[in-house]
């Protein structure tokens, strides 16, 4: 699986300007925060919205939790990229403005790289691979976590599965599969994607869970008209390629 990392070369700079309205004129500085599963397409993306704008971006990477709970206690952004549920609760207490779908976002397994492909296929299929597995990671707490969770309890393999399960409070589940540490791990694919040495399967459509990431905008930001040179940049047709390589859809 090519890195996705390097993805942004084979896209034309020009295609990426073309996405970006001439109209801003003045650079602005801009503020943003990113949870783990939009941090590597968001890096690309967001270097080439500066380059072609002079606009500059601070990017804070947090886990959503953590995200959300500074939004709480009072601390301003311009953007912060959440799950529409969770924007859409920022919004509803006054802490976000309004909301701009970005990327959908879908949960795989990762083996290291080399190692015989999962057969996930199908929930029966999927059921055995977990269970032959001789060790098994996901997230926890994370919203990828607490479905797999809940996925695993109605497959009913939940007892089965506790010994060999490693729970990672934060970061990606893929570094203990990259180190062998682990046989087996599950998490959202744009993470898996985001590591070195693993190979990623996605979930079968009848096991899937889609999570769709939004740009939350503060109500009254610095600058307005940056912001919206911003948002349409990532959600121009030209920022699709990059998004589908790092494992997202366009949204």
């Amino acid at each position: 699986m090519a890195a996705p990392l390097r993805v942004l070369a084979r896209i034309p700079a020009i295609a990426l300007a073309s996405a970006w309205l001439s109209g801003a004129a003045l650079a602005a500085d801009i503020t943003l925060m990113c949870p783990p599963p939009m941090r590597a397409v968001m890096v690309d993306l967001i270097a080439a919205f500066e380059r072609n704008t002079g606009h500059t971006v601070t990017i804070v990477f947090a886990p959503s939790k953590t995200i959300i709970a500074r939004l709480d206690g009072g601390e301003t952004v311009d953007v912060a990229i959440l799950t529409a549920t969770a924007t859409d609760a920022s919004i509803k207490s006054g802490r976000l403005a309004r909301r701009v779908d970005l990327a959908r976002s879908t949960i795989g397994v990762a083996v290291r790289h080399g190692a015989p492909k999962p057969d996930v296929g199908s929930a029966d299929t999927f059921r055995r691979t977990l269970l032959a597995a001789r060790s098994f990671a996901r997230n926890d707490g994370a919203d990828s976590g607490i479905y797999m969770k809940g996925l695993i309890e109605r497959l009913g393999i939940a007892e089965q599965l506790r010994p060999k399960t490693t729970l990672v409070p934060s970061g990606y589940v893929a570094e203990l599969v990259a180190r062998g540490e682990v046989e087996l791990g599950a998490q959202q694919v744009s993470e898996l994607m985001s590591v070195a040495g693993v190979d990623v399967t996605p979930l079968p459509a009848e096991l899937q869970h889609v999570m769709t990431f939004s740009a939350g905008i503060a109500a009254a930001p610095a600058a307005p008209a940056a912001i919206d040179a911003l948002l349409k940049f990532l959600t121009a047709p030209a920022a699709a390629p990059l998004i589908r390589a790092h494992g997202l859809d366009p949204a």
